[in-house]
C-alpha cells in the first residue's frame, strides 16, 4: 500500500494521487497535500499532525479497532518524521 509522504494517508486509487506540474500523477503524495507540483499547504510537521488529528473520528468510522485522539497523536509524532516530506537528513 502506498502512503502519502506528507500526511500518511493511504493512496489506494489514482484519483487520490497528487498531481505534478505537468499534470502527471505523483504517487508519493496525495491530492490533498500536493497539486500542480506544489504542496497545497505551508504546514510545519506539527501543524500537519494537528490537521490530520482533526480527522480521527472519520478514520475510526467502520474500524474494528478505534484509536483515541491521544494515542493517534503519539503515533503520528513517532511516524511523521519518517515520511519523505518531514524526514531530517542526518
Amino acid at each position: 500500500m502506498i502512503l502519502c509522504q506528507s500526511c500518511g494517508m493511504p493512496i489506494e486509487t489514482d484519483d487520490l494521487m497528487g498531481l505534478n506540474e505537468d499534470g502527471s500523477l505523483n504517487a508519493e503524495y496525495c491530492t490533498y497535500c500536493y497539486n500542480k507540483g506544489k504542496f497545497t499547504n505551508n504546514f510545519t510537521m506539527d501543524q500537519m499532525i494537528m490537521h490530520c488529528l482533526s480527522f480521527i473520528d472519520q478514520m475510526n468510522v467502520g474500524s474494528q479497532k478505534s484509536i483515541s485522539r491521544e494515542d493517534a497523536l503519539l503515533k503520528m509524532k513517532e511516524y511523521f518524521p519518517k515520511l519523505k516530506r518531514w524526514k531530517v537528513e542526518e
